[in-house]
Order: structure tokens, then C-alpha cells, then sequence
């Protein structure tokens, strides 16, 4: 490794031959003693006594250095330190003083690293103070009492030499009552990059610039045209507020010349957010949202920000790839997931910042990689994963590091961040000095790889992905001072992608069991893809039926993209509530469109239509639908004289349809029937609907009322057969020959109704035709279109 190599041939430290040295003397104290007698070998002892008190008390005063400017100093410039120091014992410090020190040059990367991590002052690793001018005294240090300091030195007084990384001390001197003898009783270290001169070969930094954000919108959208969405909570509006995480890196960024990588769900929440939005309470009611303002503003000046830089665009959602890879391959549809959370992102980040994103990228969290999770990364279209050199390590014992870009196989190049320069900003910088030390560090670190050699080479550095606002506003420190310094130049990811790699630099992807397992425990598990393709199978259900399918599978299937984030690591019940809420959702949505309960009908007579309701209580239309009635008993009860019958069902948004099915029994009793709908392809859609019909044949008591019937239209033929003899006898004995004319009638006057009492008078008598029988009443109610209400009688 590059860092093993920077130790050979390396020169013995001035604390190594001060410890020498100090050994040799103990070791020859008994043989002195004896010439030069026991007074002699006292003051030799005193020596390594004190050196021994004055190095166990320098953990006495805490010692912060809150500002060092410039972070890179050159010819002619005045170093200013600015910090504090607290007494943290419970006895005063008298006689007390800040100094600086500044030691031999570091030359190598590793060095950095050793200095960085020593604590407490160090006799011989830790220089002399750099004069009594330029210190800042105090006479008492009071117990628990933070004092400021200021120190302003010419650079030139520094004794600084040759090009490189020099450790700077800032230590406090003094002395207590239980030790009352000055010494260091506090010291800081930091970091000068020292580099007047412009380099002859500088290195090519890319710079990735994140803004990613938590999950905020879920599937829900209102039921207007606009589809109002909604919001989980209102967090997303104190990050776009001035002073906010995504508001600082917008404007601290603007200013950077970086590669902005970002999550284009971020873009459309915030996009969303400028117009009409709602934001769900505790209580899971929703309220009207109303920082559209805030968030206008936010995107105008990321518009700005990103206006001729380059921007690298994730795919929707940010995907956990490494879950994906570990846990989701083998759940089926999880890939196609991934490629569609890629197809979306173009035609949602350009008509919101109006500039083309490179989707040529993928990067695992903590750019952590094995051959599972770079198969993943390239399966939906990436070609360029972004590794980091802690995953990716180098094996090929170079003695400086190599540039980025790595051919890994398969047409896939890795681009490998540097891992010291891309986890500088990861500890907590609220503080001051804290962020101060870490920036110095950055620099160092840059300042040492540039003079590793005299070979140009391209450097990324991949920061973590959401900074807070502290981290965010200490990576804006370090990038600006080096953009200003003279051994780095900025270049972006496409090129630093496409830079020559390094002959000697390591090509290999490591193995599957070298993954971390502090990353491993954090993924999502198996559990959670599973859920996700129930979803998805519901959705691709669903929208079968749909007239509008957008209006549905638009937000959902975002929202299944944001069900395999990144930032749901470490907070796995938050995922679990999120996936859970998309699911229940899609659920609500489905039993829109249902069939209405029905309890037992009952069938009188051997045929009739059985009517079953489908709802819909959507806003837009449902097709593609089939309704099947099915008996479950065909001997006793068919259906279209079958035992089941289907037909096809299509209803407007709010409304309902009534679908009739005609019936026939065999026999009586109770057969159960099931109603199920259907998709066109064959899917179950939503709850069947059980009932019982109860068939009732043709009873005695309605033989009888029949029997009546015909008895009745008998009666009534005979009587019509015997009056239309008497007529037609009346007739002949009228018109018979020979017989002398009946002058009777005219005797007895007109004929009258009384004379046939037999015959039909009145208006309308009809005495040339036989009077019609009427249809025998049916026995069940007249057809209704009506839905089936509970224990209704069905229309034959």
C-alpha cells in the first residue's frame, strides 16, 4: 500500500533520538555514580523527573483553536490564531501563556494521521515554542473559565522551508500549585500547508456536492385534477428555510466548483411543495400546507446554482443498492424497480432546474462495493460506479495514490474516491474548533498527495451523503481555499471518470465477506423487498381496471422507488411505517371499486334474474372488468344454465351498476352463490360476495289456485258452447219452410234483455265471438331494475 511504502528509508524523528538519547543516560547513571559521586547524578535525575511532570499535565488546560487564517499561507502573509483555553482542573494556572509551535515538515500521508491522532504535549515530537513575541499571556486561569486568545505571527517567522505539511501546536504554559513549575499543561495540534509557489504538476480534484434528503412525500394525492400530494410532515420546510441543511448547501455550493449529484425525489418534493400541497398530522388528518414560498425560493436559487456546472442525477429515491444487491435479487420484480426509479429521472430533473443530469452513475453507500452490489449498480444502465478506497483498497504496493478511474471489467469503470479526503467531515462540527481542525486536515491531506509525485493525477473526493449544516458549511471552507491554493485544480466527474487510469492501480472488486458489517446490519432485509412486490403486484392489479391509469400509478410508483432508500439505514422502523402506509393506501384505494353485500334471496317459480351491484367510488371510471355469478350447487340452482356466468362491467367514477344474471332451479332448497369480479386477465379483484338463494318449486296450494283457474275457464267454454247452440237453433226454426210468419213479436212488442236471459247485454256485448280467458297471475313481482335490497324477492 501506498502508505506502507511512505515508511521505508524514513529518517529517525527528533522524538526518537531525544528517547534514545534519555535512555542511554538513565542506563549510564550507576557508572557516573561512581565517579562522579551520588550529588553528581542528582541533577540528571531531576531532569527526567520534570520531563515526566511536564508531560503528564498537559491534559490540565483544554486548549481550542477556533480560527487559523489563511488556511494556506504564502510569502508575505500574517498567521492569525484565534481560540480559547479552559482551565478544566479544580486549581488556578499562574504565569500562563499560548504559544505556537511549529515542526519538521510531514511527508507522508500517514504522518498526517500519526500527528493527528497524538494527544497531550510530546518532549521532542512537539517544537519549541516560536518566541515569547508572539504569545498572548494571562496571569490566572481560574478553574472552569474559558479565556480567549489571539496570536498573530508574520510567516516568515514560522521557519518554514521547503514545500509541505507542517504541524502547528497551539499549547498553553503555566504552572499549578501542586506542580509549581511551568510546563505545557494543554495543546492542540493542526496542520499548515505550505505551498508558496505554484506547483509544477497540480492534481485534478472532482468535488461531489449532495443534496439528499430524507423521504418527505408519501403516496397519497387528492382527489382533483391537480392531485394535490401529501406530505409526511413539514421537516422538508425547515431545510429549504434560510439556515436550513438544504437551503446551506445551495448556498455555500453555489459559489464551489463541484459536480452536484442529487436525488431527483428531493427536486419533485420540493417542486411539489411550491404549489398546492397538504401535510398529514399526528392524528392522520391533513392540513393545507403553506411554505410554497420558501420553497420557490429554494429552487430559483438551486436554478442558479447548477446553471453551466455539472449535474449527476441518482436514480428516483436514491436506492439502497447495496440492500438490493444483498437482499432484494432474489425476490422477483425487485430489479425492475431500480430501472424504473432510473427511466424517471431525466423527466423529472430537467423541467425543474432546466439542465440535461448524467445518469451515468452509481454510487453504494459509503462507496462500499463487492461483485453483487457493481452487477446491481450497472443492471439498470449505470456504467460508472463510485467506490471508495477503503473498500476498493490498493494492493500493488504504489507508493503514491492513484487516480480514480479503475476498469473493474465488463465495461464498467470505477471511479474510486479518496477515503481520507471524502470522510474529513463526518464527526460532529459544531463547534468551532472542531471544524477548524478539519479543514486544516483536508488541506494536508490534499497538499500531501499532490507531493507524492510529479505524476498529474485525478482525485474525487466523495463526502458523505446528507451534511449537516456545520459539515456542509466546513467542506465550503476546505473546497474554496483550495480552489485558491496553487497545487489542485477542479474537474468534474465525467472527466475524472474518464481520466487514464494508473497501469499500477488496483482493478480488482473485492469479495462479498470483506463488505463491512457495520454497513451489512444497517440494509435493508428481505423481508422489506418482499412487502415492496406485494405492493407492486397490487398496483399492476389495480390499474388494469383504470381509465386514467396515471392518476394512480404515477405517485405510487414513486413512492415504491422511495421504499428502497439509502436513508432509511439505521432507521428501520421508519421504513417499515413507510412501506406499511403505501401498502394500506393502495388497499383503500382497491376497495374502492367493490361489489355490495347481499343476504338470502329467495327464488319462487323454476327462473329468474338474480341482480348484483358493483360500486365505484373512485374519482375516474373502472373497465376491464369482469363480474362472475357462480352457484356452487349447479344441480339444484344454474346460472345461465350453467354453474357460473360472467359478464363485463364498466362503471363511471361515484356511481353504481346494477348486473342482472338469469337463474334456473331444479329442485328445491338453498344453494350458495359467490360473486367475484375479475380482471380481464383473469386476477381476482377485491372481495368475493357469498350468498344463499333459497329456489321454492311449485307448491300444492299453487297447484290448487291453478286447478281453480282452469276449472273456471271450462265453465266459462261451456256456457259460451250452450248459448251459441240455443242461437243457432233459434235461428233455423226462424227461417225453416212452409212455416207461417211469426207475428208474435209484433204482438208482444220488441224483445228485451229479459226474453234471453242467457245472453250478455249492455254496452259493448259481443253475442258473434267466445269471451277470452285472461293470463293466469305470475307468481313472482314484476322485473325491477333496482339494486337487491336484504331478503328481497328477485324478479323472474
Amino acid at each position: 500500500m501506498a502508505e506502507a511504502a511512505e515508511l521505508l528509508g524514513t529518517v529517525p524523528s527528533p522524538a526518537r533520538r531525544w528517547l534514545r538519547r534519555t535512555g542511554a543516560l538513565l542506563a549510564g547513571a550507576p557508572l557516573l555514580a561512581g565517579v562522579l559521586q551520588l550529588p553528581a547524578a542528582l541533577p540528571a535525575q531531576a531532569s527526567a523527573t520534570a520531563s515526566a511532570k511536564e508531560a503528564s499535565g498537559s491534559g490540565t488546560v483544554a486548549v481550542s483553536v477556533d480560527t487559523l487564517s489563511p488556511s494556506v499561507p504564502s510569502d508575505g502573509d500574517t498567521l492569525t490564531v484565534t481560540g480559547t483555553v479552559t482551565n478544566r482542573s479544580k486549581q488556578a494556572v499562574t504565569g500562563a501563556h499560548v504559544g505556537l509551535r511549529v515542526g519538521p515538515a510531514l511527508t507522508t500521508r500517514s504522518a498526517i494521521d500519526s500527528a493527528a491522532g497524538r494527544s497531550g504535549y510530546q518532549p521532542g515530537a512537539d517544537a519549541d515554542e516560536v518566541g515569547d513575541k508572539y504569545t498572548e499571556k494571562f496571569a490566572t486561569l481560574a478553574p472552569g473559565v474559558a479565556e480567549h486568545f489571539r496570536i498573530s505571527v508574520p510567516v516568515g517567522k514560522l521557519g518554514l522551508d521547503a514545500d509541505g505539511v507542517y504541524q502547528l501546536g497551539v499549547s498553553l504554559s503555566g504552572q499549578t500549585s501542586a506542580q509549581p513549575w511551568e510546563q505545557v499543561l494543554g495543546i492542540q495540534r493542526t496542520f499548515l500547508p505550505w505551498q508558496p509557489d505554484e506547483a509544477d504538476t497540480r492534481t485534478k480534484t472532482t468535488y461531489l456536492w449532495p443534496l439528499i434528503s430524507t423521504v418527505h412525500m408519501t403516496a397519497e394525492s387528492g382527489p382533483g385534477e391537480q392531485q394535490t400530494p401529501v406530505f409526511l410532515d413539514d421537516s422538508l420546510a425547515e431545510d429549504l428555510a434560510p439556515g436550513g441543511r438544504l437551503a446551506e448547501l445551495v448556498s455555500l455550493g453555489k459559489n464551489l466548483d463541484v459536480t452536484w449529484v442529487l436525488d431527483p425525489d428531493l427536486l419533485a418534493a420540493v417542486d411539489a411543495m411550491a404549489g398546492t400541497y397538504k401535510v398529514r398530522n399526528s392524528d392522520g388528518t391533513t392540513a393545507a400546507g403553506t411554505h410554497q414560498a420558501v420553497a420557490k425560493q429554494w429552487l430559483a436559487g438551486l436554478q442558479q446554482a447548477v446553471a453551466g456546472k455539472e449535474v449527476v442525477a441518482l436514480p428516483y429515491g436514491d436506492p439502497d443498492l447495496a440492500s438490493l444487491a444483498h437482499n432484494g435479487t432474489g425476490v422477483t420484480g425487485s430489479l425492475n424497480q431500480l430501472k424504473a426509479a432510473t427511466d424517471v429521472v431525466t423527466n423529472t430533473v430537467e423541467p425543474i432546474l432546466h439542465v440535461k443530469p448524467s445518469t451515468d452513475f452509481a454510487w453504494p453507500v459509503d462507496g462500499a462495493v463487492d461483485p453483487s452490489i457493481v452487477k446491481v449498480a450497472t443492471s439498470a444502465g449505470a456504467d460508472t460506479v463510485i467506490a471508495r478506497s477503503d473498500s476498493l483498497q490498493e494492493t500493488g504496493g504504489l507508493s503514491y495514490t492513484p487516480s480514480a478511474a479503475r476498469p473493474v471489467g465488463g465495461g464498467t469503470t470505477a471511479v474510486v474516491a479518496d477515503a481520507r479526503l471524502s470522510t474529513a467531515f463526518q464527526s460532529d462540527l459544531t463547534k468551532t474548533g472542531a471544524s477548524t481542525l478539519a479543514v486544516q486536515r483536508f488541506l494536508a491531506q490534499s497538499l500531501a498527495v499532490d507531493l507524492q509525485s510529479d505524476k498529474q493525477r485525478s482525485i474525487v473526493v466523495a463526502p458523505q451523503r446528507m451534511p449537516s449544516v456545520s459539515q456542509a458549511q466546513a467542506m465550503a471552507a476546505a473546497v474554496s481555499a483550495l480552489q485558491d491554493g496553487t497545487w489542485s485544480q477542479s474537474q468534474e466527474l465525467t472527466a475524472a471518470a474518464k481520466a487514464k487510469p494508473d497501469p499500477g492501480a488496483t482493478t480488482r472488486i473485492p469479495s462479498g465477506s470483506s463488505y463491512p458489517r457495520s454497513l451489512r446490519r444497517q440494509e435493508l432485509p428481505k423481508s422489506a423487498f418482499e412487502q415492496i412486490a406485494v405492493t407492486q403486484d397490487g398496483l399492476d392489479n389495480f390499474k388494469i381496471v383504470l381509465t386514467n391509469k396515471s392518476r394512480v400509478v404515477t405517485p405510487f410508483g414513486r413512492a415504491v422507488n422511495r421504499e428502497m432508500s439509502t436513508t432509511w439505514r439505521s432507521r428501520p422502523a421508519d421504513a417499515t411505517d413507510y412501506r406499511q402506509d403505501v401498502e394500506n393506501y393502495l388497499g383503500d384505494l382497491t376497495d374502492q371499486v367493490k361489489l355490495i353485500d347481499k343476504s338470502e334471496t329467495k327464488l319462487s317459480g323454476r327462473s329468474a334474474t338474480i341482480p348484483v351491484t358493483v360500486q365505484n367510488n373512485l374519482v375516474q371510471g373502472v373497465d376491464h372488468l369482469v363480474l362472475r355469478l357462480t352457484s356452487t350447487n349447479p344441480t339444484r340452482l344454474k346460472i345461465d344454465g350453467k354453474h357460473y356466468q360472467e359478464q363485463p362491467v364498466a362503471v363511471s367514477g361515484g356511481h353504481s351498476q346494477s348486473v342482472k344474471f338469469t337463474t334456473s332451479a331444479n329442485a328445491n332448497g338453498q344453494a350458495t352463490v359467490i360473486a367475484q369480479l375479475y380482471t380481464e386477465d383473469g386476477q381476482a379483484y377485491g372481495q368475493a360476495v357469498t350468498f344463499d338463494v333459497k329456489v321454492t318449486e311449485i307448491t300444492a296450494t299453487v297447484m290448487l289456485v291453478i286447478g281453480g283457474g282452469v276449472l273456471l275457464l271450462v265453465l266459462a267454454g261451456f256456457r259460451m258452447y250452450t248459448q251459441r247452440k240455443r242461437a243457432a237453433a233459434r235461428d233455423t226454426a226462424a227461417d225453416g219452410p212452409g212455416e207461417p210468419e211469426d207475428d208474435s213479436a209484433d204482438a208482444h212488442g220488441p224483445e228485451t234483455p229479459e226474453d234471453h236471459p242467457d245472453e250478455e247485454s249492455g254496452p259493448g256485448a259481443r253475442t258473434d265471438t267466445p269471451e277470452q280467458p285472461s293470463d293466469p297471475t305470475p307468481d313472482t313481482a314484476p322485473e325491477s331494475t333496482a339494486p337487491s335490497g336484504t331478503g328481497e324477492r328477485v324478479d323472474r
